[in-house]
C-alpha cells in the first residue's frame, strides 16, 4: 500500500485531467471544491466533507483508500517503469552543495537566509545521531532535517484544510551521501501543475499565494545554503 499510495500521488499530479468547478459553499476557504476528477471519483462527500473553518473532514478508511487505488493504478502505463525509488526522488527539490563547504558551513548560511527572509526556525532533528545512539550504526552519515514556520501561511491552510497539518511545519534538510557530497533538500511544494487544472481543484488563490511564497522563500534559502551565502 505505501509504494501504491507514493505511486498514486505521482499519477494524480501528472494525470488528472480537467477538474469541473462546483458551486461556491458558504465557507470561502472551500468554495469551488470539487468532489470529482474525471473518471476519478475522490473519497470524499458533501456530507464528509469539512466547510468551516478549521473543520476535520470525514476519516477515509483503509478499504476506501484502495479502492481509490485501483481506479488510478491504471493511468500508470506512463510510468510503469518506475519504481519507489524514482518517485521519491520526483517528490523531492534538491541542490548539490557547493565543494569546498562544510556541513557547519551550509548550516549556517542556510539559517541566515532564513533570518533574512523571517522565516522561522522552529525546530531541527540530527537524524544522524539517533541512528548511530539507537542502533549503532556509526558509519551513517552526517543528516539533519530542520523546521521552518511561516505562520500567517500555515493558518490560512489549516483553515482550508486541517488535514495538512501534516504536513507541517515546512522541514529542509542536510544530508551527505555515500560519496561525502552534501546535498540540500525538501519536499517539493511546487502548484504550477495546478493552473493546466480547471479551477485549480478548488484552491482558493489567496491559499495559492501563500504557498508559493513559501516554495519561493524556501528555494532562496536552499540555495543561498547550497551555495554557502553570508
Amino acid at each position: 500500500m505505501k509504494k501504491n499510495a507514493l505511486i498514486a500521488t505521482l499519477a494524480l499530479t501528472l494525470s488528472v485531467p480537467a477538474i469541473a468547478q462546483q458551486a461556491p459553499v458558504a465557507n470561502p476557504y472551500l468554495a469551488n471544491v470539487p468532489v470529482s476528477a474525471g473518471p476519478i471519483v475522490l473519497p470524499v462527500s458533501p456530507a464528509g466533507r469539512g466547510t468551516r473553518p478549521y473543520e476535520m473532514s470525514r476519516a477515509v478508511g483503509a478499504e476506501e483508500k484502495a479502492a481509490m487505488m485501483k481506479k488510478i493504478m491504471p493511468m500508470m502505463g506512463m510510468v510503469k517503469s518506475m519504481d519507489v525509488k524514482d518517485v521519491m526522488n520526483m517528490m523531492a527539490i534538491k541542490y548539490p552543495v557547493k565543494k569546498g563547504l562544510t556541513f557547519d558551513d551550509v548550516k549556517t548560511s542556510m539559517e541566515l537566509s532564513a533570518n533574512k527572509l523571517n522565516f522561522k526556525k522552529v525546530g531541527e532533528s540530527p537524524m544522524w545521531k539517533d541512528i548511530q545512539a539507537v542502533l549503532g550504526d556509526m558509519e551513517a552519515p552526517r543528516m539533519e532535517v530542520y523546521h521552518y514556520c511561516d505562520i500567517a501561511a500555515g493558518r490560512e491552510i489549516l483553515k482550508y484544510a486541517p488535514e495538512a497539518i501534516v504536513y507541517l511545519p515546512c522541514r529542509i534538510a542536510i544530508m551527505e551521501d555515500v560519496d561525502k557530497n552534501l546535498w540540500v533538500l525538501t519536499l517539493d511544494w511546487d502548484t504550477s501543475w495546478l493552473d493546466s487544472l480547471s479551477g485549480k481543484m478548488g484552491a482558493p488563490d489567496k491559499l495559492m499565494g501563500h504557498a508559493k511564497d513559501i516554495r519561493d522563500k524556501m528555494d532562496v534559502i536552499m540555495k543561498a545554503a547550497a551555495n554557502g551565502d553570508l
